[in-house]
Parts: C-alpha cells; structure tokens; sequence
C-alpha cells in the first residue's frame, strides 16, 4: 500500500511542478528599479485646470521578480499630483510584484489651487519607490499660473452670463471655456500683452459689440490654445477664432492669432455701419489655422494692413458670398503642406438649402503685397456675374505666384508674376528676404501703410511689397 502510496505522491508532485506555468520560478530579487525618467517636468499649467497626462515606465531589468514595497507621493494628501499606477489611482501604492525583465507603466497628472498671484511659480514633488529597503525618487515640477477665467453660460430664463466690456487686464493671461461675449453695443478693450488662451471649440465671440485690441510691438496680443506642451506647439484646430457676429468698427493691432480654426471670422455688417471697415487688423501674424486665416462671409468688411497670414489648412484669406476688404503691404502665403487651397479665394456664390444665392463685392483691393505658396497658383477667382450683382477688384503692385499670369483688367499697375520672394525661412515662418528679392523696394509708394512703417516699425525708402 505504501509503494502506490509513494508513487501517487511523486505523480502528483511532478504535475503540479510542471503545470504551475511555462516561467520557472526564480525567487524575489533583491535588485533596484530603472525609470524611463528621473525627472517629469510639465509645462505651464493654470490653476483649476487640470493638465494633460504625463507617463514614465518603471521597468525591472533583473530575471527575477521584484516586489516594491512602497510607490508614494511625498507630498501626500496636499500634493496637487495624482497617480495612477497598474490602472489604480491614489497617491500611494504598496506591494506591487514586477516580474522579472518587465516594465509597468505609471500615469500622472497634475491640477492646482488659485494662489493670487500673477506671477507663474514652482511647484515642486517627488514620487519614492521603497524596493529592497532602498528608496529611489522620481522628481516632479509643474509651472503654476493663475488666470482670469471666461466662462460663458446660460441661467434658467436663458441670459447670457459672461459678457464682457471694459477693459481685460494684462497681469495674468485670460482663459476662455465656451466663448467670451461681447454684447450688443459694448465695448471690450484689450491691452498690449495680454494673453488669451482657448478651450478646445472656444472662441472670441463680438455680437454687433466693439472689439478693440490693442497690441504693440513687441508687446503683441497672443491668441491661442491653452494647451501649452511642447507636442501642441504647431497642432491646428485646437479652438475656434475670433468671431464678428455684425459688430460694430473694431481694431486688432499687433496680434499673434495661431493654431485655431479659422484666425478672425467677419460675419454681414452692423445695420448702423455703412461706412467704416467691421474690423481693421493691423501689424498682425496669423498662422497655422485649420481652416482659413481670415473669412469674410456674408457682407463683413476687412481692411488689413501689415499682416502675415501664412500656412493656414485652408485659404490665407477667403471672400465667401459677399464682402469688401481692402489689403494693403501684406504677405498673404500659403505653404501649408496639407492644404489644396490657394493662399487667396474669392468666391461670390454660397448654396443655402439647395439654392444658390450670388453675392457682391464692392470693393476688393489687394496692393503692395505678395500673394505666394507652395501651389501652382495662389489666389483663385470662382465668381458669378448676374444682373444686379457687382464684382469690383483691384489688385496691383503685388509679387503673384499663378500658373498662368491674370490678364483681367483689375491686375493694373506692375505687378510681377512667379517670381521667388526668397524669403529667408520658410519652414520657421522667418518671411523677411534677402537682397536681392523681387519684393526689394518694388511697393508703390503713392499707397504708404497708415504708420509709414512696416511691421518691424521700420521705416523704408522705397517700400518693399509685404509685411516687411
């Protein structure tokens, strides 16, 4: 009895040792963890808002499997970091086993409290890994900075709360949720420096209001995402714009507008305007729009001067139905490599629930500027000309790229066809020339910018076609 006794025994010892899995048990090793990183440093980050996801692996590069004892924030229930670890959140994690020639992935975020003060500052963490009675430390930083939050929404009976006039203050930069109003009739006025950042879709929305922004050089307005980590520096798309909803005359001097949807959307005229521009933009960059740089839609007018709009997905500037505009000493440029559209369109037809409504445009100006990209051609007329319906442009003393130069009777007065402006840089948006460019002193003087000067603030004898 004993000898089938023995015998099952050792059968069912070697079943157990060989089925308890394809890996060989190797013991737990008494080794240290490696990090993908020593140091997780995250960009601005403002108060109340909570960041974007940061990860570093934590891998094991022994054979056997080690166990850490420990993973804690040191900053504890007051740290403003958060952690997730294996898919559990918290601020600290015990015996966690990792397995030999393995990693593990950790995920961090980060959100801080006001702490009324204008200035950005320093927050400062640490996360210990305790294995083996050896602590090692992954350091943590984060720059904090308070801001004005603009966050429009409805009450019960359907007001409008968070609208806007006066003036923003430039001490601390302005972040918009939803969109920031301008009211009908109201004012906003916003200070040179100041820096407004928007929410994914969000935008600047000015309704039959007036819009004054009133940048300087090298104190420009900065319009763009508040997404401000390095991989999101040149994603398009990421808010709307600034939206003129039949707004009263407004102002856009030297303003950076960058990585929206569409830059500065001019929509119909204030009944009460009959006369002015709905907005002069002046000294002003807009790049790297999803869509379209400028939009005129519907009857707006845009007079602009001094402006660089480059490398936007769709049109540099697009005319849709109707609209007047008036560009003088620009450097309109496409250069986007995903776009199929021309740095300039003008089209005077829109189909509106299957009926196409033909639009006018009184006055459609383009002198002293250079029209320029990586198409064939870069400025596209797709017009119709019926009874009552008025198309008047006026386009001269311009460096065009077009495949076949324009012989229309508004291409008057010297302008030069394909030929390279030789811009310095195109790739870092560096569209200053070199000497012997053809832009060089070819502007016509008889149409000097409001200032006499360029965007640079220099003055220049003779002009130069473009911004600069």
């Amino acid at each position: 009895m004993k000898k089938y006794i023995y015998i099952f025994y050792f059968s069912v010892t070697a079943l157990l040792f060989f089925t308890t899995g394809c890996k060989k048990f190797q013991g737990i090793s008494k080794g240290n963890l490696s990090f993908s990183a020593d140091t997780i440093v995250f960009d601005t980050v403002f108060t109340t808002i909570g960041s974007s996801t940061k990860q570093f692996k934590i891998y094991n590069k022994e054979s056997k499997t080690v166990k850490i004892d420990q993973i804690e924030l040191m900053g504890g229930s007051n740290s403003p970091f958060r952690l997730n670890v294996d898919g559990a959140s918290g601020k600290m994690f015990s015996s966690i086993k990792l397995e030999g020639k393995d990693s593990l992935f950790v995920f961090l975020e980060v959100t801080l409290k006001v702490n009324n003060q204008s200035n950005p500052m320093v927050i400062q963490d640490s996360i210990r890994f305790r294995t083996n009675g050896k602590d090692q430390y992954i350091q943590l930083a984060v720059w904090g900075q308070d801001i004005y939050y603009h966050y429009s929404r409805l009450t019960a009976k359907n007001q409008l709360l968070d609208l806007n006039e006066g003036t923003w203050a430039n001490d601390k930069p302005h972040l918009i949720y939803g969109a920031a109003f301008i009211d009908e009739g109201k004012t906003l006025n916003i200070q040179a420096g100041t820096k407004i950042y928007l929410h994914k879709n969000a935008m600047l929305y000015n309704y039959k209001g007036t819009l004054n922004i009133n940048g300087e050089k090298d104190k420009e307005v900065l319009i763009q995402s508040d997404r401000l980590e390095s991989e999101y520096k040149d994603v398009a798309g990421q808010y709307y714009g600034i939206y003129f909803d039949s707004a009263r005359p407004s102002i856009i001097n030297y303003a950076i507008i960058k990585n929206g949807t569409t830059g500065i959307h001019v929509f119909s005229n204030n009944e009460s305007n009959t006369t002015n521009y709905t907005v002069e933009v002046t000294n002003t960059q807009i790049y790297n729009n999803l869509n379209n740089g400028i939009l005129i839609y519907s009857g707006g007018s845009v007079f602009a001067e001094n402006c660089v709009i480059s490398k936007n997905g769709s049109f540099g500037l697009l005319v849709l139905l109707s609209g007047n505009f008036n560009f003088n000493h620009c450097s309109i440029l496409g250069y986007n490599s995903d776009s199929k559209n021309q740095a300039v369109g003008i089209i005077n037809h829109f189909n509106i629930a299957g009926v196409t409504n033909v639009g006018s445009i009184h006055q459609g100006v383009i002198k002293n500027s250079v029209i320029y990209g990586n198409l064939p051609s870069e400025i596209a007329f797709d017009t119709i000309n019926i009874s009552g319906v008025t198309l008047n442009f006026d386009i001269q003393r311009c460096v065009i790229k077009k495949e076949n130069p324009g012989t229309d009777a508004f291409y008057t007065n010297g302008n030069i066809w394909n030929k390279d402006p030789l811009f310095n840089n195109v790739s870092n948006r560096q569209f200053t020339f070199i000497s012997s460019s053809p832009l060089k002193g070819s502007a016509d003087a008889n149409f000097p910018t409001l200032s006499g000067k360029t965007i640079e603030g220099l003055l220049v004898n003779p002009p130069n076609i473009g911004a600069y």
